[in-house]
């Protein structure tokens, strides 16, 4: 072992011993060097490693503190035996908090009481001019006055599904399961909302078809890439039939793109680029992909819907917080965002090939699953006579969480034998194992 590896150890003992509590200060780089007769750097790099995994935090010119919560505790218990196929964030070990905290701080030395006053309810417009930049980079080409920044992408589909459409139509449809935001905000607003379902194939046209010809549909809702609950991707093939078909029968969509920044097939475009007629409404956002406290994302708009939405986003929040806004354009800008992006593509598609193969290996061949590249959500469908319920019951026995997909349904479309799983958060060495366990559970409740 190290040195400045058994100084770290030696931190973690006083603080489970409780010589440092949360939020104390840690001895003095010289104190430490000279107690455990190491070098001072020897002491910087063990303090720098902590601080690189949020344990500890630097104040300058004061010295360094224990961060609050114990969180040396937590990182033993987070080894435990559990296996989390049920959080569906962003890993918190692979979060760039330290980059964007030198943004954070950037921002404000440069801008000074601009990031803590009002501001443009549409957002400030040097950060819609980097995310019309960065937008082109998707095959999403607008201008900075058609994009409005929202507090996370879900405010803006809140908005939109009750917002008058210039169509004159009052319905929505949507795929069949969608994510339990979605769903919460149909019923608190009182919209009524028409299913379709998506296989693992994906969705039937010609029943869309028929929905959008006789349901008086205003807007689809979709999830182009990744769909939450079952991954599923649409082809470039599949997104310019559902393009035609909005314009054949004057409905339009929201194409809800918020992980398109991970699909490692960069030949694949989302609908807004098969779309001249200004039908699609885009939305993304960064909460999947950076921090899900970030609560920040965006809605390219069709012109003539603006001026409603904005009203109605000034009447929701008066404007989304500034000094993230802020902070993420400087992220932008700096090329932060382009490299931790490369590095999370690569680590959510090889956790999707792990998944995908252990599906192949040891689920029994009554049950089905759906076949998603990326690696935050798949949905398994369990054989008659098996529930959800359960399944998770039993699985929260062996160590194992996952989610029931129910309560991502519209009361008239549930099923009670489905489970999603997401590997954001699941060291790729248990991906496998969580897996061989699922298909046990499955074979003895059978």
């Amino acid at each position: 072992m190290r040195k400045y590896e058994e100084i770290i150890m030696a931190i973690e003992k006083r603080v489970e011993q409780g010589i440092l509590e949360s939020g104390s200060k840690l001895p003095s780089i010289r104190t430490l060097s000279e107690e455990l007769s190491c070098s001072k750097n020897t002491v910087i790099k063990a303090y720098e490693e902590m601080e690189k995994n949020h344990l500890i935090y630097s104040v300058p010119k004061s010295g360094y503190y224990v961060v609050e919560g114990n969180p040396f505790s937590k990182k033993r218990s987070a080894k435990g035996d559990k296996i989390d196929f049920l959080s569906a964030g962003p890993d918190p070990k692979r979060m760039p908090f330290l980059d964007f905290k030198h943004c954070i701080n950037q921002v404000i030395e440069t801008y000074k009481e601009e990031m803590f006053i009002y501001s443009d309810v549409q957002g400030l417009y040097s950060l819609r001019q980097e995310l019309a930049r960065h937008l082109q980079d998707l095959q999403v080409f607008t201008v900075p006055e058609r994009i409005s920044v929202v507090t996370g992408s879900q405010q803006a589909l809140h908005l939109l599904i009750s917002l008058p459409f210039p169509n004159g139509k009052t319905n929505i449809c949507v795929e069949q399961p969608t994510h339990p935001s979605m769903i919460e905000s149909i019923k608190f607003q009182h919209v009524k909302a028409i299913g379709i379902e998506i296989h693992k194939t994906g969705i039937d046209f010609q029943q869309l078809e028929d929905i959008f010809k006789h349901q008086d549909i205003k807007l689809f809702y979709t999830v182009s890439r990744f769909q939450n609950p079952t991954g599923y991707s649409y082809s470039n093939q599949e997104k310019k039939k559902l393009v035609e078909l909005a314009q054949k029968y004057d409905v339009y969509i929201i194409e809800d793109d918020y992980m398109g920044d991970l699909d490692p097939n960069r030949k694949q475009d989302p609908m807004f680029a098969f779309d001249p007629s200004g039908r699609i409404i885009y939305t993304k956002s960064f909460s999947k992909v950076l921090f899900p406290g970030l609560r920040l994302g965006l809605a390219v708009l069709p012109e003539v819907l603006i001026p409603s939405f904005l009203q109605a986003k000034f009447a929701a929040d008066v404007h989304t917080p500034v000094l993230t806004q802020g902070a993420l354009e400087i992220y932008l800008k700096s090329g932060m965002y382009d490299a931790h992006i490369k590095k999370m593509r690569d680590m959510y598609r090889r956790k999707g090939i792990l998944i995908q193969k252990a599906f192949r290996e040891h689920l029994p061949e009554s049950v089905t699953y759906s076949n998603m590249i990326s690696g935050f959500y798949s949905t398994v469908e369990l054989p008659s006579p098996l529930k959800a319920h359960q399944v998770i019951e039993r699985l929260n026995q062996e160590n194992i969480l996952v989610d029931d997909v129910g309560k991502m349904f519209l009361p008239n479309y549930k099923k009670d034998n489905m489970i999603r799983l997401s590997v954001s958060q699941v060291e790729e060495e248990l991906i496998d194992v969580g897996i061989k366990k699922l298909a046990n559970v499955i074979r003895k409740l059978l």
